[in-house]
């Protein structure tokens, strides 16, 4: 089983399943991976564009935009509070004291410090789809953007799933269970190798039985349907009996020397792992990748806990940039770092910061976005976007279209029939595509 500890602050699924061939066959709610198969390839077309990764992170809690990138050293102490900025390799772009790697990298990177259009609401939806959680909320919710991914364009590879979690709770919306991310639990790491006693020749001996019985069906089959049923179910041992995916999971296999510079002091205590993981899995042909990491609800004590937080964070989320970078792959993947809201101006009794929806602040970087900015200001006490307020939906437009998905013309279509646009703000940064 895959464990990964969390140094959290707390904030204000077991999947049973009768396998088609017991070799651990991925299910959901009853759904074989050949089921899933079956339905991305039903569901996604081709497409022209340049088809690209994505890891998404999600900062649970809330972070910080005025202790993270949009620091005011000329405003009052109250609200300026303990951190100082520092340079970084973009000129007159400043950001956090304790985020220097990142800072060295500031070239590679997209910083936005006016995100708007967010809502005062503790949960992943908004950092997950643009949306919250109450859209749509009668007949599922909105998808998050992994799903929608599975949805329109599936996998890159017939040996890895479209969409991983690794951790938090990203939603399939109104698509539906088949659309849920692959969550390496322990059923999950199961069903990516031969069950007990289960060798390679059993289970040619037990894919050949249902071959065929498929065969007696084919035969009344003018369709052609019990080939195609038997050409997914194949794909689905080809999972199972290849090692890709179920490797990309064991950091054993993983350079020493590239191990070592995700991490500092404890080993994983911070989630450092979910970063190389995501990496790992990205190679391994995954499409996109959710990570959920830190705690940032930081009503008391918000400096004390950034000083331990941030620099695990500068240090991961770097590492993991740089990796993608030596390996030819930045460019094909992107990478997307938001919250839920910001954090209030004003600094409270407790030396913390409470909740504040009106601006929030994300960090983009690869995917062949436009680099080595700083959109947006707040004003002089970061308390609302003054120029270029960036809506949270037009970040996702944005990620859509590298991602090779039209968000201007793209629709799905509710359980209702109804279409539904994936976001309303349909069109892409300018500043970035």
């Amino acid at each position: 089983m895959l464990t990964i500890r969390d140094r959290k602050r707390r904030l204000c699924d077991g999947l049973g399943r009768r396998e088609f061939l017991k070799i651990g066959g991925l299910g959901i709610g009853g759904l074989t991976l050949a089921d899933l198969f079956r339905a991305e390839a039903a569901a996604a077309p081709g497409s022209p564009y340049k088809r690209r990764s994505i890891i998404n992170i999600y900062l649970p809690g809330g972070p910080s935009h005025l202790d993270l990138f949009d620091i005011k050293t000329e405003a009052p102490v109250e609200f300026r509070g303990e951190f100082s900025s520092i340079e970084t390799s973009v000129p007159g772009i400043c950001i956090c004291e304790h985020l220097p790697r990142l800072a060295a990298l500031m070239h590679k990177l997209v910083v936005v410090r006016s995100v708007s259009g967010l809502n005062d609401e503790h949960t992943s939806n908004q950092s997950d789809s643009g949306w919250s959680y109450n859209s749509l909320e009668s007949i599922g919710g909105r998808p998050s953007l992994g799903s929608v991914v599975a949805r329109l364009q599936g996998g890159s590879t017939p040996s890895a799933p479209p969409f991983v979690q690794l951790s938090g709770s990203s939603s399939p919306g109104f698509l539906g269970p088949v659309y849920q991310p692959y969550v390496p639990d322990g059923p999950g790491r199961e069903n990516l190798s031969l069950g007990a006693g289960i060798t390679l020749d059993r289970l040619g001996d037990r894919a050949g039985l249902l071959r065929g019985f498929d065969k007696l069906r084919e035969e009344l089959d003018a369709s052609g349907t019990m080939r195609a049923i038997d050409a997914f179910n194949q794909r689905a041992v080809g999972v199972v009996t290849s090692s890709a995916l179920a490797d990309s999971f064991d950091l054993e296999q993983e350079d020493p020397r590239t191990r070592e510079r995700y991490f500092s002091g404890d080993y994983d205590g911070y989630g450092n792992d979910r970063f190389l993981l995501a990496r790992r899995l990205i190679e391994a042909g995954v499409r996109c990748v959710s990570i959920s990491w830190g705690s940032w609800d930081t009503h008391g004590d918000n400096f004390t806990w950034l000083r331990q937080q941030l620099p695990q964070l500068d240090l991961a989320l770097s590492s993991l940039i740089e990796d993608l970078d030596a390996r030819g792959l930045l460019d094909e993947t992107m990478i997307v770092m938001s919250g839920e809201f910001g954090r209030t101006p004003r600094v409270n009794g407790g030396a913390g910061r409470d909740h504040w929806s009106r601006v929030g602040c994300a960090l983009l970087a690869g995917g062949g976005l436009r680099a080595g900015q700083a959109i947006g200001t707040t004003n002089r006490l970061g308390e609302y976007a003054q120029e270029r307020p960036v809506h949270i939906q037009e970040i996702f437009a944005t990620l859509y279209h590298q991602l090779g998905i039209d968000p201007e013309e793209t629709k799905l279509i509710d359980p209702n029939g109804r279409p539904q646009y994936l976001v309303d703000e349909r069109a892409p940064m300018p500043e970035l595509v």
